[in-house]
């Protein structure tokens, strides 16, 4: 039997060692999307009392250590959580309407009332709680909190066709998300669905003449 040439392999550790990487690459990528989801849930059905690592990672369907390897402290976890859920509807948000509004604001004005009607917000109201009574929690969770209202704010900009340079623009559309905001909060308690559905045809007709 012929001596092995070190090259070929050196070729072939280095063949396997790349089909071995790409596995475990999708897989750690995986766990990190389970976690992030897991932590979303539990924090919009638990809060944030109810919401320890042990928890999420059990709901995951991973070891608590594999969860603490993605994401040091619990603060790591929550705050990355709630940024990449919203990431993910801001994504879907602007695929609803790939070419802007198309003069259709009611629709635009109802998927941005929605944003603020789901688990995500939910979930995010407890952070937000949480961190106006932990110190650690806080500074975070006000930076994570300007991001997104920069890019969701960027996002209703774009899709209602708004031009900022014209008088007041810019503080109707902010108008607009803190009513969404709010009827959010309304809608924790009980369904708020009609009222609601009243209020995005009046905010719609009310864009139509504040921005043209």
């Amino acid at each position: 039997m012929g001596a092995v040439n070190p090259v070929d392999a050196v070729a072939t550790g280095t063949a396997v060692d790349r089909v071995d990487r790409v596995p475990k690459q999708d897989r750690s990528r995986a766990t990190r999307q389970r976690l992030l989801e897991a932590a979303v849930a539990c924090l919009a059905e638990h809060g944030w009392a109810g919401s320890t690592v042990a928890v999420v990672a059990e709901r995951a369907g991973v070891s608590r250590g594999a969860a603490q390897h993605h994401f040091p402290t619990r603060e790591d976890l929550f705050t990355a959580a709630v940024e990449y859920v919203a990431e993910e509807r801001s994504t879907a948000l602007r695929a609803l309407f790939p070419q802007g509004a198309a003069g259709d604001r009611r629709a635009v004005v109802a998927a941005l009332v929605d944003l603020y009607t789901g688990p995500l917000f939910r979930a995010a109201l407890h952070l937000w709680v949480a961190a106006s009574n932990e110190d650690q929690l806080r500074p975070r969770v006000t930076e994570l909190e300007a991001r997104v209202g920069r890019e969701t704010h960027r996002i209703a900009v774009d899709l209602l066709a708004a031009d900022e340079t014209r008088p007041g623009a810019r503080e109707t559309v902010q108008g607009l998300l803190d009513m969404a905001r709010g009827l959010g909060l309304a809608n924790l308690l009980t369904d708020d669905g009609p009222r609601r559905e009243r209020v995005v045809a009046q905010w719609a007709d009310l864009l139509d003449a504040a921005l043209g």
